[in-house]
């Protein structure tokens, strides 16, 4: 399985003159958690609900009065559309990071979040234990 299987390909994403609180309504009519910054279909930043507690809320600054640009984290870790489930995993291990834009060359493709892993292997562990409960014996 490559990422391409998991990613959600369809990102939220903000340009970096956004405001904030344009960025936080983004979040909240989509229910996620983070925004991924794009210039031209290039992943250049992402903002995520973390950056805005802390660098906004946290310090009474006006979400109106502050840019993407000014708090996102600039040049994402990010991986081809290609790669292996687990080294993206191990990717994210790597950089301390919950979220990860997937690329398609240089091109934005999608995202891939710590819960879609979450979800994958609910799944999984779902399907091991229809294969247990259909080969055990009746109690």
């Amino acid at each position: 399985m490559t990422i391409a299987d998991l990613a959600r390909t369809e990102p939220i994403g903000a340009s970096p003159k956004a405001s904030i609180a344009e960025v936080a309504s983004l979040m909240s009519e989509h229910h996620v958690g983070s925004v991924l910054v794009e210039k031209q279909n290039r992943p250049v930043g992402i903002v995520t609900d973390r950056d805005i507690t802390v660098e906004i809320t946290a310090e009474g600054r006006d979400p109106d009065g502050v840019t993407v640009d000014e708090i996102m984290t600039e040049d994402p870790v990010t991986m081809p559309h290609d790669a292996g489930v687990l080294e993206v995993l191990d990717t994210m291990a790597e950089h301390s990071v919950r979220r990860i834009p997937i690329v398609d060359g240089e091109e934005v493709y999608g995202i891939v979040t710590l819960d879609d892993f979450d979800r994958l292997l609910s799944d999984e562990h779902q399907r091991i234990a229809a294969v247990i409960e259909a080969e055990s014996p009746p109690y």
